[in-house]
């Protein structure tokens, strides 16, 4: 009895701390979504200079717009900023979590004193219809294996417009796999 009570405990904390601040079990995450991601990684084939766009691509939706609108297998364009939780990345992966651009970072609130800001902490309400999940690929749209923050030279906060494919869930969650990246500066 001990021994579950305990698996129990233990199971709840791993799940607490996984999930994070402001996020919905219904939302792909990052960490969530680790096992498919290395299931389905390569070594990466294409060079950061291939996926780097120097321009930005035309006809950028905000992630909630994408998200209501975006059909899947379909050709997006999506903005967003870098976060969404306190570990927006899968590591060894090129895949990371955008936010809407109308929510707002802790660190652009006065006076909040957040941490890890990239985490929205402070818009929990609204972030599970505002976030969107980014894989980049390959030419063949494999995962790239490789961390996104290395290949993509790529950090939290940062607003970044992916190109792509949509991949739609039964839960209406988006999926970018993206095969250009373009990094606002």
């Amino acid at each position: 009895m001990k021994h579950l009570m305990f698996s129990g405990l233990f199971l709840s904390a791993v799940c607490f701390t996984a999930v994070g601040c402001g996020q919905s079990s219904t939302e792909p995450t990052a960490s969530s979504d680790a096992n498919s991601a290395a299931e389905s990684a390569t070594e990466p084939t294409a060079a950061a200079s291939e996926i780097i766009l120097t321009s930005e691509p035309a006809g950028a939706k905000e992630v909630i717009a994408a998200r209501e609108s975006s059909q899947d297998e379909e050709e997006v364009v999506v903005v967003g900023r870098i976060g969404g939780s306190e570990n927006p990345w899968i590591d060894g992966r090129a895949a990371f979590s955008i936010v809407d651009n109308s929510l707002k970072a802790c660190s652009d609130i006065p006076g909040d004193g957040c941490e890890k800001p990239w985490d929205y902490c402070c818009e929990t309400d609204k972030l599970p219809g505002a976030t969107a999940l980014v894989k980049v690929v390959d030419a063949d749209g494999t995962l790239i294996k490789e961390d996104a923050r290395k290949l993509l030279n790529l950090k939290e906060l940062q607003t970044v417009v992916v190109k792509g494919k949509a991949k739609r869930d039964d839960s209406g969650n988006l999926t970018v796999f993206a095969n250009q990246v373009f990094v606002r500066k």
